[in-house]
């Protein structure tokens, strides 16, 4: 498996010891990795414009002008696959983490045992994202990435799936249900979130990272923050 890691921290003996420990469980893992160290969120965003291949970021949270968090936020306007891992000094930015769907937190000085871990989490939810659910559309097939899509729902004999685009095809939801994996849950008869978009829930609705806004069925509540953190 390949894998294209940015490093991104302010002080460039953090960074490349990141990288060090980032080497040595590539070499373990069998991973063949592509890494870039960039010295600012600026600097990352420059190379960002020209190529969003990146797998995975490690992001400094304390930096210059343009903090992790904020580096972060700007990433997910247009990319919800890459997994984002924080470090930092501090455990005060959790709470924003959890806005723009961060794996993890690891504190300085990074624990080489907790990064593995963290790690091979990662490559788990990279290989997820590159599993994809097929419709039949139009006399087509279409193949949308598991990870793009934000929910479903059924209409009489028709289900649409929200991904980037809405698809809408004749099936029934439980049938498309099979080929979904465990990031997905069933909210009620007639709809299947995922799970790793979801940003808050009340008793009566579910908001996504997009700012759709679902209705949650009764007796849906209890069940639906059960299945995110045994997902986390």
């Amino acid at each position: 498996m390949e894998l294209r890691v940015g490093i991104c921290d302010d002080s460039q003996t953090d960074g490349a010891y990141v990288g060090s420990l980032l080497s040595r469980w590539a070499a373990e893992r069998g991973i063949t990795l592509h890494t870039e160290q960039f010295p600012s969120a600026e600097s990352f965003l420059f190379r960002y414009a020209e190529e969003k291949r990146f797998d995975l970021l490690l992001l400094d949270i304390e930096m210059g002008q343009l903090d992790g968090v904020s580096l972060a936020k700007q990433i997910r306007q247009g990319n919800q696959q890459v997994q984002i891992v924080f470090i930092t000094g501090y455990s005060d930015y959790i709470a924003e983490g959890y806005e723009v769907a961060a794996l993890h937190y690891l504190l300085k000085p990074v624990n080489g045992d907790k990064l593995r871990t963290v790690l091979d989490r990662a490559v788990d939810k990279v290989r997820q994202g590159e599993r994809v659910l097929t419709l039949g559309q139009g006399g087509e097939m279409v193949r949308i990435p598991l990870g793009e899509i934000r929910y479903l729902e059924v209409c009489r004999n028709y289900v649409t799936v929200h991904a980037k685009e809405d698809y809408t095809t004749k099936s029934t939801l439980s049938g498309l249900e099979e080929e979904l994996d465990g990031r997905f849950h069933r909210l009620g008869r007639s709809m299947v979130v995922n799970l790793e978009m979801v940003r808050r829930v009340t008793k009566t609705q579910v908001m996504l990272s997009d700012g759709s806004v679902l209705p949650l069925p009764r007796g849906a509540y209890e069940p639906l923050n059960r299945a995110i953190i045994a997902h986390s």
